[in-house]
């Protein structure tokens, strides 16, 4: 299993470049970083496609105060936590985040 992030900006309705990540796996009741990336011109963190996961619980925290803050934009949310369970071997999962300073909302799926 591998996974693919994604962010929208959905006040400017453009992909979130320059977003940062951290990809999360619960170890003895914490959560441990496994990778940390940012979000590329396409709003996207492709090289987690490269990872091989167990199935089982992550999360993506991302880091939307440090992007609205790079806005001129204060955030009422200063990082974006999406928990979520991967379950097939063979998938690659999608994570999106819709952005706003006030707002935001989120998928799961598999790539394809």
């Amino acid at each position: 299993m591998s996974i693919i992030a994604e962010a929208v900006d959905g006040v400017y309705g453009r992909s979130a470049a320059g977003l940062r990540a951290s990809l999360e796996h619960p170890l003895e009741g914490c959560w441990k970083p496994l990778a940390r990336s940012e979000t590329d011109v396409a709003g996207r963190i492709s090289e987690w496609a490269d990872l091989s996961l167990d199935r089982g619980l992550y999360r993506i925290v991302f880091d939307s105060d440090q992007y609205f803050v790079g806005l001129g934009v204060v955030a009422a949310y200063p990082e974006i936590s999406v928990t979520f369970r991967m379950q097939d071997e063979d998938d690659v999962c999608k994570v999106q985040v819709l952005l706003a300073p006030h707002s935001y909302s989120t998928y799961f799926g598999t790539a394809g």
